[in-house]
């Protein structure tokens, strides 16, 4: 049975989904949360959906284990991949996914281009395909895969040489196009939105979806009756599949502003089940 005082599960890859944990602590300060790190098989963004949808069903049944009252899939690749299917598989537990900002975007936009940054499985899940459908028809779409863009995040590289050049390569089609509105379709690319900002320009809206999430996961809790009732300071704790805990607790204090010592979890049958290691 779900409680009231359980934690809200949170999972991503890697740490992008610090971003959306971030905005949820904000939103909602009195709610323990854990967050899973599957840096083991970080990123998502190039592997077969079927892999995809494997591994979120695994991390979301331990998260279910732990007592979770609600998961965030804080992951724009593995939402598009599994969040249908996560749904049918626990259909009494809330879980939330990321949903491209494209309905914002187009409302936003005054010269009808609307860029997206994204990974390869985001634009080919049905879920930004359908977004797509439902709200840009008027607007024209300039999507761009970001490859190794994850990657720098995951490193640390925020605003270096790399990351700058890599990001103009990626945004340079969408501003030859005219867009005016830039929307962050991976959570991890709020990190760098800074340098993103700086090389589009003040006129150009750059849209991170995070804040409306944490937004959505306060509203759905408060109708289902999960708000937790306490008044102090939620606990939080930090989870990695990877093997270099140290490296993940220092971009935890980076990204997050959280001094902390994670744990670890380790895959077992072959990606088919998540333990505490």
């Amino acid at each position: 049975m779900i409680s009231r005082d359980g934690p809200i599960g949170i999972f991503d890859s890697g740490v992008g989904g610090l971003s959306v944990w971030h905005e949820i602590v904000r939103a909602l300060p009195h709610e323990d949360t854990i967050y899973v790190a599957d840096q083991a098989h970080v990123p998502y963004g190039p592997r077969p959906q079927e892999e995809i949808r494997r591994y979120c069903d695994a991390i979301t049944r331990f998260l279910v284990s732990a007592g979770c009252k609600a998961v965030v899939v804080a992951c724009n690749t593995a939402s598009a991949a599994a969040l249908k299917h996560l749904r049918e598989a626990f259909p009494d537990l809330p879980t939330i996914g990321m949903e491209p900002a494209v309905k914002p975007a187009a409302a936003l936009t005054r010269s009808g281009v609307v860029g997206i940054l994204a990974t390869p499985a985001t634009f080919q899940g049905r879920l930004f395909q359908a977004t797509a459908g439902r709200h840009a028809r008027h607007v024209t779409l300039v999507n761009q895969v970001c490859d190794g863009l994850a990657e720098q995040v995951e490193s640390g590289d925020l605003d270096g040489p790399r990351t700058e050049a890599m990001l103009r390569r990626f945004l340079a089609p969408m501003q030859g196009a005219g867009a005016d509105v830039v929307v962050l379709a991976c959570t991890h690319y709020p990190f760098v939105i800074e340098p993103i900002r700086r090389i589009v320009g003040p006129g150009v809206v750059v849209v991170d979806p995070s804040p409306a999430i944490a937004r959505h996961v306060r509203d759905v809790l408060g109708q289902r009756g999960l708000l937790a009732l306490r008044q102090r300071t939620g606990q939080h704790e930090f989870l990695t599949s990877g093997a270099d805990l140290a490296r993940f607790g220092a971009l935890l204090q980076r990204l997050a502003g959280v001094a902390t010592l994670p744990g670890r979890v380790a895959w077992e049958a072959a990606g088919h089940d998540l333990q505490r290691a």
